[in-house]
């Protein structure tokens, strides 16, 4: 779907500008956080790494404060049990139901704080502000069709979507795939600030946090 340069542009100086101050006001932040991970259960890498596919399908590695425990992809692929769920389950467990999660990575889960690193993400520009939450390359299957994967695909991934403000893990497949799509169909500025605002109420009220 085409749009207007005048709004990739604009869009692209806002992620930029965002990003920017973001990283800076917010390093107070990340200096009380990062500490955590260098004693008890948490200790380990401060920043969890996972692949994920951008836009036009093109994959890069998402940024977030690590919640879980070392190694817990290989915890959960043992696990058949527990696999299962988390497929079933969209492709995520409930914070209270996984045993990889340690404790200071369910507050950070829960107020959202895992996901400031992303700020740099979107900084290099694999991410946007405003856009569909990046997936894991399995769950492109969740889009029924070539042409939903594409239009899916046609934009860059964001740090908040329509998703995430519709309720984050209380909506899940194939629900959450037509309100991403959604975005897609009405991504301009005006709805981009439509968005944001129903994401800062969710995660003042922590509706659908995990």
């Amino acid at each position: 779907m085409a749009r207007r340069p005048q709004y990739v542009y604009a869009k692209r100086f806002l992620d930029i500008s965002v990003a920017l101050f973001a990283l800076i006001s917010l390093s107070p932040v990340f200096a009380i956080i990062i500490p955590f991970y260098w004693f008890g259960e948490n200790r380990g890498p401060i920043f969890y790494r996972q692949r994920r596919i951008g836009e036009y399908g093109k994959p890069f590695y998402i940024f977030k404060f690590r919640s879980m425990v070392v190694g817990a992809e290989q915890k959960l692929a043992d696990n058949p049990r527990l696999y299962h769920q988390f497929v079933a389950n969209g492709y995520k467990l409930p914070t209270a139901e996984d045993p990889r999660i340690t404790r200071f990575g369910a507050f950070v889960r829960k107020t959202s704080l895992d996901e400031l690193p992303q700020f740099f993400n979107i900084l290099i520009g694999d991410m946007t502000v405003i856009g569909p939450r990046p997936i894991v390359e399995k769950e492109l299957k969740e889009y029924k069709t070539p042409e939903r994967v594409t239009k899916f695909l046609s934009v860059r991934p964001g740090a908040m979507g329509l998703w995430q403000g519709s309720g984050r893990s209380d909506v899940q497949y194939p629900k959450r795939a037509d309100i991403e799509l959604e975005y897609v169909d009405n991504a301009s500025m005006w709805f981009d600030f439509v968005v944001l605002f129903k994401n800062f109420i969710a995660i003042f009220t922590a509706r659908g946090a995990e």
